[in-house]
């Protein structure tokens, strides 16, 4: 016997998907957006709606934008010779609060680990290797996590980009071993920036 109507069962399931939302918070999230009486439920509906019809892949970089290219790749001011590595889009957005890169960037949205499905064709790394081959690049700066699997996927983008003569950076480790960028102060990205080295 079902105790839940199927539209609040099928709200709670949907929540449960996102990462770091567990059964228990997504009944709770769910909850709450029954009993807000000011037009959440709706605004949440269509901010969704909105982020799926307006937002893509630049077509350069990979970052999300409404725009493409994107706003830093379209800018005329950035220097287009240095490329700066990125896993996700947020770990980009925390370097720029940081302010003081002036590059542009390459989003891989993710870094390999083949236990969880992600492997060298899930990246965007044929693209970065594409897009070195084809500009007038001069560095590019490895940005990924200092984990195990950041290592590993910088270590297999060393191997591609090497034979093409571009200096090839990686962030210094003023970063925390197996933390992530986006929860890193601007302090220690601008260490961690300063003190990149040549790999």
């Amino acid at each position: 016997m079902q105790t839940m109507p199927a539209s609040v069962t099928r709200l709670i399931e949907e929540f449960s998907e996102l990462p770091g939302i567990g059964r228990k918070t997504a009944a709770r999230l769910t909850f709450f957006l029954l009993r807000n009486q000011a037009g959440l439920a709706e605004r949440l509906a269509e901010a969704l709606r909105e982020l799926k019809e307006r937002t893509r892949f630049c077509s350069v970089c990979y970052n999300i934008t409404e725009e493409d290219p994107c706003p830093i790749c379209a800018d005329p001011d950035r220097d287009h010779r240095s490329i700066c590595v990125v896993e996700e889009p947020l770990d980009m957005l925390a370097i720029e609060q940081a302010g003081i890169y002036k590059g542009v960037y390459h989003v891989l949205h993710g870094v390999l680990a083949p236990s969880e499905g992600m492997f060298v064709e899930n990246l965007r790394i044929g693209e970065l290797v594409a897009r070195v081959r084809s500009g007038n690049v001069r560095e590019v700066i490895l940005a990924t996590n200092p984990t195990s699997e950041g290592d590993w996927t910088a270590s297999y983008m060393l191997t591609r980009l090497r034979p093409l003569g571009v200096r090839v950076t990686r962030l210094g480790r003023g970063l925390p071993v197996g933390g992530d960028l986006e929860y890193a102060d601007a302090v220690t990205l601008t260490q961690a920036l300063e003190g990149r080295e040549e790999i």
